[in-house]
Formats: C-alpha cells, structure tokens, sequence
C-alpha cells in the first residue's frame, strides 16, 4: 500500500485533470460559439474579454490545435493516474471498474456539462477563460507551432487557408434570415423597413411605376383656357407637359415656379409657362430599385419618366414611390384605393385591372406569381393566352378570378377569391381553371 499522502495528491490531481479537461472543452465550444459580429463590435468598443477572444480566433488552427493538446494531455495525465491508484490499491482486477467509472467522470464533466454551458452562455465562458489561454498558448508555442505546420501543410492539399475568423460576410437572403431572428429586439416596424432595404435589388421601376395611362400630364398643345384649367385642378406638385402626344415631353412643370408667374399683374401665357419648365429626367424601364434610389440621390431628381428600350414613356416614378417600398405607405390617400380595390360583403375583391400584381402581395399578404406580368390584367391574360369575355373564370396559384368587366382589348375589372374565400358559381359562358405557381 502507497501512503495515504502521496494517495492523496494523485487523487487531488486527478480532480485537477478532470476540471483541466473541462475548462478545455468550455473554452473550445464557448470561442467557437460567439457570435462573430457581436465580438467585433464589442472588441470596437474596447471590451478586454473581446479583444482577447478575437485575438485567439485570427488564428483557429493555432487554437484549436493547442487545445486539443491541452486537452489530449489532461486526459492521458488523469488515465495514467487512475490506474497506478487501482494498481497500488486494488491490484489489477479493479482497473474494469476503475475505467468505467473514470469514463463516465471525464464524459460527464470532462465533456458534455462544460460544453452544453459554454454552448449556452458563450460569452460569460470565452472570456474569462482567454485571460488564462493567451499565456498558455504563448508558452506551449514552439510544440503547438510544429503540429500546426504539419497540420497546416496537409491543409493546403485541400486548399484551405488556416487564417480567419469565420466572419464571413452575409449574403441578402442570410441578412433577412438574421433580422427575423433578432424578434424582440427589432420592433417590427424597423424589421419590415430593413426587409424593404433588402427587397429593393429584387424589383424594378417597372414594378413600382405609375403607367402611362394613368400619368396627369398637361398638354400644351390645348386651348390656352382648358391649359390654365388642368393647373388649377391638379393635385399634384410636379406635372409633365407634353405636345401633342406623352412621347413629346418638354418639361416638368413645378407649382413652385409657377407661383412666380401668377403674381404678375399682366397674368401669363403659354411661352412664360414653357420658360419655366424643367428639363425632363429620364429612368430606364429595367432600372433595379437599388440603383434608382442611388440615381435620384446623385441627379437630384424627385420624379423619373419611365421610357422603354425604344424610348417611349411607360410610366412614371417618384422617389416617394421608392421609399415606400421601405418605410411603407405614407401618403394621405392609400395608393391601393387609388388602384380600385374594394372588398366585397362574402370575402371577396372587386380588383381594377391595371393593379400591379407585386401590390396586392404586399398590401393583401397575396401569392400571385410575380415574376412575369406586372398586372393583374397582364397576369390573367398571360395565364389564358387571350383576352377574355365578361363572366369568363379562371384560377391562379389557387386564388379563384372571375371577369366582371371586360373590352375587347383588356380586361378592366375582376373579382378576387383568395384561397379561403369560398366563391359563387362562376358566371358566364365560359369557364376555365387554369394553375399557375
């Protein structure tokens, strides 16, 4: 039998083993664990435990392969131990219990409780515990630093590169998926204005514009008196001014101006309106919504004529149009009334044709497929390759249509049946159940 002392000390070292083997196995999960943003925003702001622990991940070959070693040499120190103790104490035939037991000890809080915590609170673990690795590493540098060339060497035959901290930087579709995760912390206005940020690249002018039909434009070309009539009812701040024809833009017409040219006594005619005119401002068809809101910025421009690749006028855009699409609707009248969309008694939507399908998604939680025509009109027409007679029904990605009004070249109104919206039986004379994703 071995003195009680010297039993003593390998036991209290074996616990110290056991307890290095955890603080191993903490560290490794809480370092890996931390969120990577927050670490370097907080390392910004100075805070020493971030610093520290940012420091350690430049290099995760180096750590890792210095904890592995750390924690391989605990482990082979506590088994060593553990059987000189059984050999000296119960001779050989308690080495079976022995090791089962110390397998479970060094599992159990060797590994999984150590790990489940740091994994848990990975910050209250990794940074109190580089304080203590930093040096550890420093001293154990010359061993660490040849497994790590060996390491590093084969490494390379798979064209991986050591250094780096895995801060990868996040694509859109990462970047919605951590702003829906941050839930309480964002309040969900904020959320929905950073997912309008993130949407602008994924639509154009052509989705937000409005269309030529609907353009309030003066045309100069008119009897002076029904000119004068259209500026003392028009509502709005910026008027295009054509000749002839909306293909024929001279200017922009801004109210501003004009209240210089009402206070003359003498009134005005048709050349002091063109003189203050302004040049027109130009948007592609195509444009990402991203780039226009670049482009306003940059132009100075607050309205955009839409044109074609052929240079006729489509529509027309504002940069109020844009913002909406990120901070949602701000003006007095709800752009939705202004598109003719009302609900019906049973569940159902009288919808005006000319109603963008990307706006009934976003204002009424909608599906229509979106990735083809911008009209509701244009959706109904592409999914029937033809234009339809009044009455006619049809279904699309299961949201029931029927035709309420319809001219020979377009349909003008429609009634919507969302998915939960049992409808009548369809009218008409004709009846088609088309499905589109």
């Amino acid at each position: 039998m071995i003195p009680d002392d010297p039993v003593l000390l390998l036991v209290g070292t074996l616990v110290g083993m056991i307890v290095g083997a955890a603080y191993f196995a903490g560290t490794e999960t809480a370092l890996m664990a931390l969120n990577r943003y927050r670490l370097r925003h907080l390392a910004d702001r100075g805070h020493p435990g971030a610093k520290r622990a940012s420091k350690l991940l430049e290099r995760p070959d180096r750590l890792i392969g210095f904890i592995l070693l750390g924690n391989t040499f605990v482990n082979i120190v506590a088994t060593q131990i553990a059987t000189i103790v059984t050999l000296e104490a119960y001779g050989e035939h308690g080495l079976i219990v022995v090791t089962a037991v110390l397998t479970v000890l060094l599992l159990v809080f060797g590994e999984i409780l150590p790990k489940t915590f740091a994994a848990l609170n990975p910050e209250r673990v990794a940074f109190p515990s580089s304080w203590l690795l930093l040096p550890l590493m420093w001293l154990c540098h010359p061993i660490t630093a040849t497994l790590n060339a060996a390491t590093n060497a084969i490494l390379k035959l798979f064209r991986t590169e050591p250094r780096g901290s895995g801060a990868e930087a996040l694509n859109r579709e990462e970047l919605r998926t951590v702003v829906k995760e941050a839930g309480a912390m964002i309040p969900e206005k904020h959320r929905d204005m950073l997912f309008g940020i993130l949407d602008l690249e994924k639509a154009n002018v052509q989705d937000i514009m409005i269309p030529r039909g609907e353009i309030v434009a003066i045309d100069l070309d008119e009897d002076w008196v029904d000119v004068v009539d259209q500026i003392v009812a028009c509502r709005h701040t910026r008027v295009p001014c054509y000749r002839g024809s909306m293909d024929n833009v001279i200017g922009i017409l801004h109210m501003r101006n004009l209240a210089r040219l009402m206070r003359d006594d003498d009134g005005f005619g048709r050349e002091d309106l063109v003189s203050i005119l302004a040049e027109p401002y130009y948007v592609p068809l195509k444009t990402d919504l991203n780039t226009q809101l670049i482009n306003f910025q940059v132009q100075r421009q607050r309205m955009g004529l839409v044109v074609d690749e052929y240079g006729d006028i489509e529509g027309l855009v504002t940069i109020d149009d844009l913002l909406e699409e990120v901070v949602g609707e701000f003006t007095t009248v709800p752009q939705f009334n202004t598109r003719g969309i009302v609900p019906q008694a049973d569940g159902s939507f009288l919808v005006d044709g000319s109603a963008y399908v990307r706006e009934l998604n976003r204002g009424y939680g909608w599906s229509f497929p979106d990735e083809g025509p911008k009209t509701l009109n244009g959706l109904i027409m592409d999914a029937l390759e033809d234009i339809p007679e009044t009455g006619t029904s049809l279904r699309i990605g299961g949201y029931t249509i029927e035709i309420v009004h319809s001219t020979g070249h377009s349909v003008r109104t429609a009634r919507v049946f969302p998915p939960h919206v049992e409808p009548g039986a369809p009218g008409g004379e004709e009846a088609h159940d088309e499905t589109r994703d």
